[in-house]
């Protein structure tokens, strides 16, 4: 770890601190020439695919299509390092469990399957025929199918993930949960309620038409890189960007591209937002709900802002969305959002002049109570004047995983469409389990109460991605099995249950080889619903690790037989998954061709059609009031408390720590910093650098701490901390959850300090 630092950072996002960034990274892989030769691959027709965000690829592309973190997410796993066998018989869980979660990550690739051994503490070899008999006994012995939970991670490619859910239902459950319930689950039940499909209609080449592109909640700087190009672009030729996010961060505000040479030698940057508002966390939907009453004042005014014909054509629940608009006041909406009355008029006025409006949004909208109704205002507002379904305009929910909406159009869903069930029902030609099963959050209750007993995760890191940290942990020790398939040694790996394996897969930038040694491609989908193929170039890290599908369908062959499935044969060649998911899933028809196209092909969106498969065949308004308070209005009268959202860092991706550095906000050589106005300090009694201890809410009985946290003066409204997870998961309660959506409340956490001394 380097020194602490905390310093202000001047300059733009990307450039000369972007380079240096990756080449460090690089270094620090001890594997340079490998990862030279990944990036010349990465995000190119005939290499892979990114295994960080699902940011879309441009029609016409260039030799480095590839970010900053990009780079990061590439050379962890691109590494020299090597997690053997000796390391686990050098090193206890016991041991382990006292280091971060940079330095388990940091060990290197896992290399060989292992097995828990509670009597030593200590994971040790077991061979791949002994693993996947182990877990096939597990779930033989299991009383009912849903005390099994088969949970995913958005970094499964699309073949994987519906090998997993067949092997699921085969098995006779829905219990599917995964990375989705944790961050955009509120999109897909929003967008489905108003348009009728989960996913966003836009695609890469509306960014290009568009005159005015609204974004909400998110930090493309960090978060989604390559989104900076695409907003830079848009900038530079005209269009209007209106920011709406609680921090103050560099990634939309300033941005120098460092594959523009001229720019990056005289030190110029372009500007991204046109304009820059900071709500209370929570309060977006008070700001969308403002700037709505201003269009509908100038409409009454001037005539010819809304969209009448398309509201009459395509629309239902007009005339009650426009009562409630014009009957919240503007007291409540500047009182809930933080805003004034002239700041959301002035973003409104670029809303009035633009005749193509984007809307972008990421988890600071999607991870509260009402984050289904928030998201919901956004398409009111799109709708009322017309900007779905043509070019330049619609809806942009920006994902994070690689295939996190993959995974979901594969299947990997806790209460599937009946449609999908027919369609498996009818191929496979056995019947299919009907009843829901569990998502993120229950999954955890479900252990926690007894009513599961096996866990097998596809990738991730569930113990750390969740709420109530220590709630999670305790239900997972719960399990007979927990079994986590994954490339490198994660904190989840060392909560066991009484048996527990680790089983590692080929990586994303590795080759995945048929039996016949060509090699195999995977596919994956983008934030815009593209579906593209993916081959790796590098040899594996071991050869002893198996790819996913190998490992899934040695499971499956051993669990259930292979009368309905031949599933050794769908290990050999992926082509004949593929033909299976071009027979079940809508939209992949003659899937091994299309997908060997360049780009790939679009799934398409009915609503870029101006077609919503509603129950009415129509988009539906919302007329939801505001939340009566959302929580820094909850929390003004309690003494002591603040609201907290939790968030990365930039050298982070998702649980992924890659340093202690978050270079745009100004923190080097530590992760355990809490952010706070000058005016929270004050009415706090800290100061700059003093250390305190973050307490949760304890309501339930269950006493919630993170310690040692150093205060950093940050540029955020009052009332609105924020810190980094996973280290303030433990403060989330795990009932504290979003209506609808079930997904952690991760940036409406209620919190108080306590002055505590610096950590040993």
């Amino acid at each position: 770890m380097s020194r602490e630092r905390i310093f202000q950072y001047t300059h733009p996002a990307a450039g000369w601190g972007a380079l240096r960034a990756v080449s460090q990274h690089i270094r620090h892989s001890q594997a340079p020439l490998a990862n030279v030769r990944s990036l010349l691959k990465m995000n190119q027709p005939d290499g892979f695919d990114c295994p960080g965000c699902a940011w879309g690829d441009p029609e016409h592309g260039s030799s480095f299509e590839f970010c900053e973190n990009g780079v990061k997410a590439v050379t962890w796993e691109t590494t020299a390092k090597r997690v053997t066998p000796k390391f686990f018989e050098r090193y206890s869980v016991a041991e382990m469990k006292t280091w971060d979660d940079y330095r388990l990550e940091d060990q290197g690739r896992l290399t060989s399957p292992m097995r828990y051994n509670g009597d030593t503490g200590h994971y040790e070899p077991i061979s791949w025929d002994a693993a996947y008999e182990l877990v096939a006994e597990h779930l033989k012995a299991l009383d009912h199918p849903d005390q099994a939970l088969f949970y995913t991670s958005g970094k499964a490619a699309n073949e994987s993930a519906y090998v997993f859910q067949l092997l699921a239902r085969l098995y006779g459950t829905n219990n599917l949960p995964d990375c989705s319930n944790m961050c955009h689950e509120a999109s897909g039940t929003a967008l489905g309620e108003s348009l009728g499909i989960g996913k966003g209609s836009v695609l890469l080449e509306d960014f290009e038409k568009a005159e005015a592109i609204f974004t909400f909640g998110q930090n493309p700087g960090t978060n989604h890189p390559r989104m900076l190009g695409t907003l830079r672009e848009a900038s530079e030729r005209g269009c209007e960007i209106v920011a709406f996010n609680t921090l103050r961060e560099r990634g939309l505000e300033r941005f120098a591209d460092p594959q523009k040479k001229l720019e990056m030698l005289r030190g110029g940057s372009h500007r991204i937002s046109s304009l820059y508002f900071r709500p209370h966390l929570g309060g977006d939907m008070a700001a969308i709900r403002g700037m709505a009453k201003v269009v509908f004042e100038r409409e009454a005014r001037d005539g010819n802002v809304i969209d009448h014909d398309f509201i009459a054509q395509y629309t239902n629940g007009f005339d009650a969305w426009q009562r409630a608009v014009e009957t919240t006041s503007w007291e409540a909406i500047e009182d809930q959002s933080g805003l004034t009355r002239e700041e959301i008029t002035q973003a409104a006025e670029v809303y009035i002049r633009s005749n193509a409006t984007i809307c972008c949004w990421a988890m600071g909208i999607t991870q509260h109570q009402h984050s289904v109704v928030m998201i919901r205002e956004i398409v009111n507002f799109l709708l009322m004047r017309g900007n779905i379904g043509k070019p330049g305009a619609g809806t942009c929910p920006v994902r994070g995983h690689s295939n996190v909406q993959g995974d979901r159009t594969m299947g990997i869903f806790e209460r599937p469409k009946p449609a999908l069930l027919d369609a498996l029902e009818a191929y496979y030609g056995v019947p299919m389990p009907r009843e829901h099963g569990v998502d993120t959050v229950n999954a955890i209750r479900a252990m926690r109460d007894g009513k599961a007993k096996v866990f097998i995760g596809l990738g991730g890191n569930f113990a750390r991605a969740t709420s109530d940290s220590e709630v999670c942990e305790e239900a997972l020790s719960s399990c007979n099995l927990t079994v986590h398939i994954s490339t490198k040694l994660n904190r989840s790996h060392l909560v066991t249950g009484r048996d527990a394996l680790i089983l590692p897969c080929v990586g994303r930038v590795e080759v995945d080889r048929r039996a016949d040694g060509q090699p195999q491609l995977i596919t994956v989908e983008d934030s815009m619903s593209m579906v593209h193929g993916s081959a790796g170039i590098h040899e594996p890290a071991s050869p002893d690790l198996r790819p996913e599908i190998t490992i899934l369908t040695n499971i499956a062959h051993r669990a259930l037989g292979s009368e309905v499935v031949d599933w050794l044969a769908l290990a050999e060649d992926y082509d004949r998954i593929r033909d299976q998911i071009a027979a079940v899933i809508p939209g992949f028809a003659d899937f091994n061709n299309r997908v060997r196209q360049p780009r790939g092909f679009w799934l398409g969106n009915p609503g870029a059609r101006r077609e919503f498969p509603t129950p009415s065949g129509r988009a539906e308004f919302s007329d939801a009031a505001l939340p009566e308070m959302v929580m820094h209005q909850q929390l003004r009268d309690r003494e002591g408390w603040i609201t907290l959202q939790t968030l990365r860092s930039h050298d982070q991706y998702n649980t992924t720590v890659y340093g202690y550095n978050d270079r745009y906000r100004g923190v080097e050589g530590t992760r355990r910093v809490i952010f706070l106005s000058s005016a929270d300090m004050a009415r706090l009694g800290v100061a700059k650098n003093d250390w305190v201890d973050l307490i949760g809410d304890s309501a339930d009985g269950r006493e919630r701490r993170a310690n040692g946290f150093r205060v950093v003066e940050y540029d955020t409204p009052a009332g609105c901390a924020a810190a980094y997870y996973p280290e303030t998961n433990p403060l989330i309660p795990l009932d504290s959850v979003g209506l609808k959506s079930n997904t952690p409340t991760s940036k409406s956490v209620a919190i108080r300090l306590e002055k505590s001394v610096r950590l040993a």
